[in-house]
């Protein structure tokens, strides 16, 4: 039965693919939605004696514009992308403020100073990180606050949040290798140290997992 309503909904929904940006699960999920709404409603119609052709053109109709409908969909996967990334920033800040000390634990070169400019990066580090994890968690109680209030959060807004934490990203990532690199460079035996081998390993898989949600986040707001 629903063959026959596949054209012009199937086109109808293609267009709203082309003007949506988003991560892909996501927007393949609102399309879904849309496809099987746009479905039911034409079979309604066909129920009440309208012609397949008819009965598609009042479901499309009905539905509305592509591009009014677009920037709903626009805004609801800005805001996801943006959760997405602030849960990920949040989630990585408590895994590397609870064991970043491991590295350094019972190290053979513990009882060394380091430089003034190597504490002064290292706290620089630990202030970005802060900034970067309370910024993800107003981000996250900001958008579950538009959500209960049922409305979307405003794009603008949103697109600004998404750019401020991945700056922010940005400046914890090139500080973080700097403090990395600097501890190799300055303990020598840091380099066949375990922890500090798997230390740097989880620490550039956290960043790379970062990566892509911030890019995900930058081309859906964009």
């Amino acid at each position: 039965m629903r063959g026959t309503e596949a054209t012009m909904i199937d086109a109808y929904v293609h267009s709203l693919d082309r003007a949506l940006r988003g991560p892909g699960r996501v927007k393949r999920d609102l399309l879904t939605e849309a496809r099987h709404s746009l479905l039911d409603s034409a079979e309604g119609y066909r129920a009440d004696g309208l012609s397949p052709t008819d009965a598609e053109q009042q479901a499309v109709t009905e539905f509305g514009s592509v591009p009014t409908l677009a920037a709903a969909y626009q805004a609801e996967l800005s805001a996801n992308a943006l959760r997405t990334l602030s849960l990920r920033i949040f989630l990585v800040w408590i895994l590397l403020a609870s064991t970043a000390d491991l590295m350094w634990q019972g190290a053979p070169w513990s009882g060394s100073a380091p430089t003034a400019g190597y504490l002064l990066l290292s706290e620089a580090l630990n202030w970005a990180w802060g900034v970067s994890g309370l910024a993800s968690i107003i981000s996250v109680l900001w958008l579950t606050w538009q959500a209960r209030r049922a409305r979307s959060a405003p794009e603008r807004l949103v697109r600004v949040l998404g750019r401020v934490l991945t700056g922010a990203l940005v400046v914890n990532c090139l500080c973080a290798i700097a403090v990395y690199g600097w501890s190799l460079g300055q303990w020598r035996v840091a380099i066949t140290w375990p922890p500090m081998l798997i230390g740097g390993a989880v620490m550039f898989a956290a960043y790379a997992w970062l990566a892509t949600a911030a890019r995900s986040c930058l081309v859906t707001t964009r």
